[in-house]
């Protein structure tokens, strides 16, 4: 996946996270940031790759996101290791 893409699909986890009344205030609880994060920090990637680590931290959110915006299941993995800083670590 290229840059731009996952920066787009980002975005639609941001604006799925945004509708969802149940996962939305986990977010912010987690992350410490605030609603109006949402709106001035769109194109901040370090915002964008916590928004996808936020995701990925469980696999129902995971589906939940990927049904709805029909997406494959592992996109949004795929999104978080094209943003700077989201390469997949290796403990070995």
């Amino acid at each position: 996946m290229q840059r731009e893409s996952a920066e787009t699909l980002a975005l639609q986890v941001v604006t799925w996270l945004a509708g969802n009344d149940d996962v939305l205030p986990i977010f912010l609880g987690a992350s410490g940031a605030g609603v109006e994060d949402l709106r001035t920090r769109l194109d901040d990637p370090a915002f964008l790759l916590s928004v996808l680590d936020f995701l990925l931290m469980d696999e129902v959110w995971i589906m939940a996101f990927c049904q709805a915006t029909d997406q494959p299941f592992d996109a949004p993995l795929k999104a978080r290791q094209a943003l700077p800083g989201g390469a997949e670590m290796h403990w070995t």
